[in-house]
């Protein structure tokens, strides 16, 4: 048995590492050396990571970057990925975009599938961040960073994300541009709401709902309610419903 694998056994269910697939191959020896050499590191600094060895974890993942140089692949998205959550983890937002950006940039290594659930857990773990000036950079630097990616889905959650953001700070008139803007990516070519996208259109109209709730406006409320209630097919999440049952209760009281 290689002993250079020995790393290779640790558990990853603390971290919820996936495997992924990368486009390079494995034919040369020399190469073949490199990737061991990478995956051997990474669960090094993975291993002081889980000890609660911060700084040596951050020093062996960059050893992992330091050593694929300017070939990204799979153990530098992986090193990345630890180092965003790490750093998140201890407040430091600073290093922790300077990361982020550059994870960013494996969004067109990955498939559309991989990035997306990467994102996904990351988006949904910083966006548990009391610190809202810190949450507007991280999704505004998420959305510019999808615009060439063609990843409708993530995208629309980012949006969604950043427009309750807007929400709890009372930014109405930034609210209501994104919540345009995500009403036209669920309409046909006729300009009508896309019942494919159910599930898309009650979350968003949950929201606007909530909106004029809190504006007061009771027509704009009562129209926005009817049209909600035109959307069939759709399994939205629970709370969704009972916003928008509540909120729109309101309109009849």
């Amino acid at each position: 048995m290689n002993s250079r694998r020995s790393f290779a056994t640790m558990s990853d269910d603390m971290m919820e590492d996936e495997d992924y697939e990368f486009d390079y191959e494995d034919s040369d020896q020399e190469q073949d050396d490199g990737q061991v050499d990478m995956e051997n590191e990474y669960y090094t600094a993975k291993g002081h990571l889980q000890d609660g060895q911060l700084q040596s974890a951050l020093e062996g993942f960059q050893k992992v970057l330091d050593m694929q140089s300017d070939s990204k692949g799979e153990w530098g998205f992986k090193a990345l990925k630890q180092m965003v959550k790490a750093l998140f983890r201890q407040s430091r937002y600073d290093e922790m975009m300077k990361r982020y950006k550059e994870l960013l940039v494996y969004l067109h290594v990955v498939t559309k599938n991989q990035s997306e659930k990467v994102m996904t857990k990351i988006v949904d773990f910083v966006s548990g961040s009391p610190d809202m000036d810190f949450l507007e950079t991280f999704y505004d630097t998420t959305l510019t960073a999808l615009k060439d990616s063609l990843n409708e889905r993530l995208w629309f959650k980012t949006n969604m994300k950043l427009a309750k953001l807007w929400f709890d700070k009372h930014e109405f008139n930034r609210l209501q541009k994104i919540l345009k803007e995500l009403h036209r990516s669920c309409t046909t070519d006729a300009g009508q709401d896309d019942q494919k996208k159910g599930t898309q259109l009650l979350e968003l109209y949950s929201l606007e709902i909530q909106m004029h709730t809190e504006k007061k406006d009771n027509k704009k409320l009562r129209s926005t309610y009817e049209q909600a209630m035109k959307v069939k097919s759709a399994i939205p999440h629970p709370l969704i419903m009972g916003a928008i049952h509540e909120c729109g209760g309101n309109t009849h009281m």
